[in-house]
């Protein structure tokens, strides 16, 4: 049975939801090269570093049609497949970012609801959801595969049913316009975080409540505001 968060007047929002990848998980530089060696594996151009970082975030199939165009459709299924070789040789070498762990412990601790709302796999957000320090910390989760992929709604809108919470008390943060563009979808408001795949200038537009430089600068802005 799922907790019924305590009303605070101090806080704004019940339902706090997390992109996975490079705002929780310092895996950017891992998934670019990722990327870029399942491009080279199908004969395509390789995508700058740039451009291998802007898809994070997007469904896989998706992302790696944006960042490798040139690749033909009958070849997405063994460039998936290369993707997914790539990653699974480094994927237990990536950790929470420094500070994540004890953040959501706090966040936990005030009640709110938390939540994973990734473009990864299912599959791949269980494996890494298995580690012991993260058992019990979320509520919930919705990928890519499972539901809408980002910017689309429907993984908030999901979530918001789920926990029967309206969309002016939830938060979505993420490290890409894609996270943010998905929560202004759904109604939400948003936070950035600049450490992760996309540069925060690309943020301005989406109009994010916050923008952290740090894990350390985010968890000061949720405790003052979250």
């Amino acid at each position: 049975m799922k907790p019924s968060p305590k009303s605070s007047r101090a806080r704004q929002f019940d339902l706090i939801a997390f992109d996975w990848d490079g705002t929780l998980f310092d895996s950017t530089a891992s998934i670019t090269r990722c990327i870029q060696l399942a491009v080279a594996d199908v004969g395509g151009t390789v995508p700058s570093d740039q451009d291998a970082s802007y898809v994070i975030g997007l469904g896989l199939m998706e992302a790696l049609a944006h960042a490798a165009p040139d690749v033909p459709q009958s070849k997405y299924p063994e460039l998936g497949a290369r993707y997914k070789h790539h990653y699974s040789q480094h994927q237990h070498d990536i950790t929470l970012f420094p500070g994540a762990l004890a953040m959501l412990h706090a966040l936990k601790e005030r009640q709110h609801f938390l939540a994973v709302a990734t473009g990864k796999s299912r599959r791949g957000l269980d494996e890494v959801l298995q580690f012991e320090d993260l058992h019990g910390l979320f509520h919930a989760s919705r990928t890519a595969d499972e539901t809408a992929g980002k910017p689309h709604p429907l993984m908030l809108q999901e979530l918001m049913a789920e926990f029967g919470v309206e969309p002016h008390r939830v938060l979505m943060i993420g490290d890409t316009t894609h996270d943010l563009q998905m929560a202004r979808n759904a109604g939400c408001a948003s936070v950035g975080v600049s450490y992760g795949a996309h540069a925060p200038s690309a943020f301005d537009v989406l109009e994010p409540r916050f923008v952290a430089h740090t894990v350390a600068e985010l968890h000061l802005w949720l405790m003052d505001n979250g």
